[in-house]
């Protein structure tokens, strides 16, 4: 398997360094997507240059799913995660119709993201997390970007539930999940995906937490498939970590579906949405345990990749369906990443051995690399 997108040659892309110099640039996903989003030409753009995310060909889970396995890493987006996405086009439309501040509840990639697109902007950011239920990588993104971050007694629910009303009684704009321009912003990642391979992939695996990303790719999936850019749809799978807000839902419902930043979000926004997706796409939403998700997290860190714990739950749930029989043979897959490693750095150094500490001796470095005799 080749990392060399649809139709692109080996060196195609060599030349002249002024030549390099005058090739173009990613220019964020509005400028790539402008036909297709809901902006016009009075829409200020507040960009970071997110998107244009890499598709990482995973030989490991290939191999191991007898699968054409490939890995959509969103951590590469400016502040480390799918996020961004939506976030662009929210902050841009937010700008628009004149608002001076922006709100969100958030459980950590939503706070850091919003935090700086609001500063791109010049907008007062308004942060409110459940109590203590943040990673500090996350909490120093919305506080260096200027935030103001509330803890609010309580969980995730409890902090949206708040933010609504005040986006409801006070002249500021919500950027959560529940707002339109930030699905809107986030189906543009399924564009990528079929414009790197050509068409849409046959299957598709995520996380689900509060629920919107896999709406946002379904609806990408469907508009390109309308328009004749894809000549099929995927089936799409999310899944969550055992016990999380969205497992909880299937438990109650008794719907086959399901992220683990979202194990803090009992009443996913975007639940409804969400299942209907997967059901008419013909998948499903399911759990994963921890300990999948973490034995899949270190997986795909020995390709290289180092993704956020939580977007480590589509790798699980790769392996789940591989396991049960459910993927086709030969199958292009892609799992989606949704954030980067770095954004909880305690998961990597946990269990991890102390490296050894040694004289400066080149011959007890050769010994301990394997290297001596």
């Amino acid at each position: 398997m080749t990392d060399a997108p649809a139709g692109q040659a080996a060196g195609a892309n060599r030349g002249a360094p002024a030549e390099r110099a005058r090739a173009r640039q990613w220019r964020g996903l509005i400028e790539e997507y402008r036909d297709r989003l809901p902006v016009d030409s009075g829409t200020p753009v507040v960009t970071l240059r997110e998107g244009g995310t890499p598709l990482v060909a995973s030989e490991g889970l290939s191999q191991l799913t007898g699968c054409r396995v490939w890995l959509k890493f969103e951590g590469a987006n400016p502040t480390g995660s799918f996020k961004d996405r939506g976030m662009t086009l929210a902050i841009s439309k937010a700008v628009q119709a004149g608002a001076k501040a922006v709100l969100c509840a958030s459980t950590g990639n939503t706070s850091a993201s919003a935090a700086a697109y609001a500063a791109k902007a010049g907008l007062v950011c308004g942060v409110l997390i459940p109590r203590g239920k943040i990673a500090l990588g996350k909490l120093a993104q919305a506080l260096v970007h200027g935030a103001t971050v509330i803890q609010v007694e309580g969980n995730f629910d409890r902090a949206l539930d708040i933010c609504r009303t005040l986006d409801e009684k006070h002249p500021v704009r919500l950027v959560n999940s529940v707002n339109p321009d930030r699905i809107a912003g986030q189906k543009t990642g399924a564009f990528e995906v079929c414009d790197f391979l050509g068409s849409a992939p046959d299957v598709h695996v995520m996380p689900v937490g509060n629920a919107g990303n896999i709406t946002a790719y379904w609806a990408g999936y469907r508009e390109y498939f309308a328009d004749g850019v894809a000549d099929r749809l995927p089936v799409m799978h999310g899944f969550q970590a055992a016990g999380g807000g969205a497992d909880r839902q299937r438990r109650r419902r008794r719907v086959a579906v399901d992220d683990r930043d979202g194990d803090q979000i009992g009443n996913p926004a975007s639940w409804t949405f969400a299942t209907a997706a997967a059901e008419e796409s013909g998948g499903s939403i399911r759990a994963v345990t921890d300990r999948d998700i973490l034995k899949a997290y270190r997986l795909v860190a020995r390709e290289g990749v180092f993704c956020e714990m939580a977007s480590a739950a589509s790798v699980a749930g790769l392996l789940q369906l591989s396991a049960a029989g459910h993927l086709p043979t030969g199958a292009t897959v892609v799992c989606v990443l949704t954030g980067h490693g770095l954004k909880e750095p305690d998961w990597a150094l946990a269990g991890a051995a102390q490296p050894p500490v040694i004289p400066p001796d080149v011959d007890a470095a050769a010994e301990l690399l394997g290297l001596a005799g």
